[in-house]
């Protein structure tokens, strides 16, 4: 056990999980494409499937933490390390139940950037006040800022069964994400997180630009590992928990890929295994259903017991639109497309001439965990 490298757990920090020598899943040569191909991005996948490590990744790269890259695939591609200055807005920490609230965690950030750059506040209107840190950021340091937003949409799904104030939140994050069209002059690069795409809010509405790369084959392993990465990152650790539960290496392995395995992101990927189950099975070297206990949001929950959902019916092919797929509409009643975007179905086909997918359970995981 002793050769076996450190596991992230719970680790959501890049300069962290690097400087402390965990294990790291080489994820830097989409860093790189992303910055150099584009401006403004939105990646959608579920919850705990490593989107906050990205956008910390990214953090890093773009504040020219060089140093940090050393023996990743960056380090080959990347030759001039630019630092610039970075707005890490994070809405993973907080539990929203009001606009009041979002507004408090808004002027919060707001407050935080504006010392470190020691710029004046100078306004209390939120969205103004984003748009004049931007500008005056950029001015200051004499480049353009970024801007990275990790789970952008967390007050909206807090509140999907509150509807009068769950729409409060939707005009105050419309005005308040509509910045980043106006401040496109002072923006270096704009990625956004989270888990779907909410019809209603401005970021999508308004700016056209945003490029959605969430079904996008080119990003399709972006986030979560795959059976290639498995193999060449965990191998010992297959192997010692293997022989911790009395089993051999070919079992252990197709343990692992039935319970955690079978997710994908494109019409065509490879499979992606979850990385919440995954590590957790190898740091308690045992096998559960470690994503499903703690990642089923309660809204969720809510709204299939209200709607009496019959999930048995999922055992079977669920077709839905290809248009659909990665968006939400308040006023649509049907849930498959919050399933899908949620981790509960993943992509099985697609089906060209009906430009649909067939969706169903990725794994033994998440389907007996729905069905107890």
């Amino acid at each position: 056990m002793s050769t076996i490298r450190k596991l992230p757990i719970g680790i959501q920090d890049f300069e962290d999980l690097r400087t402390r020598e965990f294990l790291y899943v080489d994820k830097t040569e989409y860093v790189y494409r992303l910055a150099t191909l584009g401006k403004p991005y939105f990646l959608g996948r579920p919850r705990r499937f490593g989107k906050s490590l990205f956008l910390s990744t990214l953090k890093a790269y773009f504040e020219g933490k060089r140093e940090l890259f050393e023996g990743l695939k960056i380090a080959e591609l990347e030759k001039d390390w630019t630092e610039y200055p970075v707005i890490y807005l994070d809405f993973n920490n907080a539990f929203y139940d009001s606009a009041e609230t979002l507004n408090e965690v808004l002027n919060n950030f707001l407050t935080q950037y504006e010392q470190q750059w020691e710029l004046e506040k100078t306004t209390d209107l939120i969205s103004f006040r984003f748009k004049i840190l931007i500008e005056n950021a950029a001015k200051k340091i004499g480049q353009k800022v970024v801007v990275l937003i990790d789970e952008y949409d967390k007050s909206l799904v807090n509140t999907m069964d509150k509807p009068d104030v769950n729409e409060k939140i939707r005009d105050v994050l419309k005005g308040f994400y509509g910045v980043l069209k106006g401040a496109d002059a002072h923006l270096r690069f704009v990625f956004l997180t989270g888990v779907t795409k909410f019809s209603k809010v401005s970021i999508f509405s308004d700016l056209n630009q945003l490029i959605d790369i969430s079904l996008n084959e080119n990003f399709a392993e972006i986030c979560g590992i795959s059976e290639t990465e498995l193999l060449q990152n965990f191998q010992p650790v297959i192997q010692a928990l293997a022989e911790h539960r009395k089993m051999s290496y070919s079992e252990a392995f197709a343990k692992l890929k039935k319970l955690y395995d079978g997710y994908h992101f494109a019409k065509e990927s490879e499979d992606m295994y979850n990385p919440f189950s995954v590590l957790n099975a190898f740091a308690k070297m045992d096998f559960a259903y470690y994503w499903f206990a703690t990642g089923t949001p309660t809204f969720l929950t809510k709204a299939l017991k209200n709607q009496n959902y019959d999930i048995r019916k999922f055992d079977d092919d669920v077709y839905i639109s290809a248009n659909s797929v990665m968006d939400y509409r308040f006023e649509n009643q049907n849930l498959v497309p919050l399933l899908y975007q949620s981790g509960y179905l993943t992509i099985k086909s697609y089906e060209q001439d009906e430009d649909a997918y067939v969706l169903g359970f990725p794994n033994e995981e998440v389907k007996y965990g729905f069905f107890e």
